[in-house]
């Protein structure tokens, strides 16, 4: 699965998660300030902490699908 594939599942999650439309939410659109988020769950919990942007969000799912 390319970046582009995973970007735009991830997008499809978001929106549906919070409930806000797809074309609403840009690759450096930050959870908390852009988007609404108030909290974030993942396995690994130090590094999604790290996690601040949907680009970063696709980067860090990347690794798990590779």
């Amino acid at each position: 699965m390319d970046r582009e594939e995973v970007k735009t599942r991830v997008k499809k999650v978001i929106a549906k998660v919070l409930e806000i439309d797809e074309s609403e939410i840009s690759d450096d659109a930050n959870f908390s300030f852009d988007l609404g988020a108030t909290s974030m769950q993942s396995m690994d919990e130090e590094k999604s902490l790290e996690i601040q942007t949907v680009s970063d969000a696709v980067d860090f799912i990347g690794t798990y699908l590779d």
